[in-house]
Formats: structure tokens, C-alpha cells, sequence
């Protein structure tokens, strides 16, 4: 069984890519996830349905995070 997880929000990249940020429900961690790669992102690290590794998120400017509802 997989663990649970809470939208915290979303934001776009400069780059284009389409980030979210979850918590994970037992544990408080927070994951950054990659949704959808921008169609004209050359970063290796943005990569759809993968997590970003802290600091990498910040290769390109963020569009403030939207507040999950």
C-alpha cells in the first residue's frame, strides 16, 4: 500500500515546467514532483512523474506556488 499525500500547491517553472508540492500524510515530509516538463525545458533534472531533488526545483525562476483547495 502506498503512502498518502496532501497537495500543498503548484507553480510553474521558468522554464515551463509544471511542479507540485506535496506532504506526505504520516511522516510531514514534503516532496517536490514534476507534473508536466515544459515543452521547451533543456533540463536533465525536470522529468515528468519523477521528484526533484531539493535545490534543483531553483534551476530556473518559480511562478509563486498556488494554494491547493
Amino acid at each position: 500500500m502506498g503512502a498518502v499525500f496532501k497537495l500543498l500547491g503548484f507553480a510553474t517553472l521558468g522554464c515551463g515546467c509544471v511542479i507540485g508540492r506535496y506532504r506526505e500524510v504520516p511522516t510531514s515530509r514534503e516532496v517536490v514532483y514534476v507534473e508536466e516538463k515544459g515543452s521547451g525545458c533543456g533540463s536533465h533534472w525536470h522529468r515528468r512523474n519523477h521528484t526533484l531533488v531539493p535545490g534543483r526545483a531553483a534551476v530556473s525562476p518559480i511562478v509563486p506556488l498556488s494554494r491547493a483547495s
